[in-house]
């Protein structure tokens, strides 16, 4: 708990500690970011998905399936050549690292789920009855006989 500051004394003393506070975090922070390959893997480590040994997630490109390994390349490519046709370097450059981003949601299940329900829909729609039969289908029922 800090104390309160009572006098031009203690604001001083304050001032002080604050000033070695600052000064340690600049050592810290140049420590972290003093050479290229540093701010590389700074960099790095924003992408690569992997939040450290906490116990976090640790997904990098290589550990996605099919489906999020496309749609990291399609997603930025469709979306400049279509919305962002006439946009500028900058934006564009915006759109594909915002779209490698949301990319790390799309995977082989939320598609095939996607898939799923518009299908569902599509046969409410047309009143067609879905050709899967049932897996209780073809098994005779459970009699009770000992």
């Amino acid at each position: 708990m800090e104390l309160p500051i009572r006098n031009i004394n203690d604001l001083k003393v304050e001032i002080a500690r604050l000033k070695e506070v600052k000064d340690e975090q600049e050592f810290i922070l140049k420590q972290r970011f003093g050479s290229p390959s540093a701010i590389f893997a700074s960099i790095y480590s924003l992408f690569s998905g992997s939040h450290g040994s906490d116990g976090g997630s640790k997904s990098s490109i290589f550990d996605q399936d099919f489906v999020a390994l496309l749609s990291r390349i399609l997603l930025p490519f469709t979306l400049n050549k279509t919305l962002f046709k006439n946009s500028g370097f900058i934006v564009k450059t915006l759109v594909g690292l915002v779209s490698q981003k949301a990319s790390r949601f799309i995977n082989e299940d939320s598609v095939t789920g996607i898939w799923d329900k518009a299908k569902s829909i599509f046969s409410n729609l047309t009143g067609k009855k879905s050709d899967e039969t049932p897996e209780h289908k073809g098994v005779p029922a459970f009699s009770e006989t000992y």
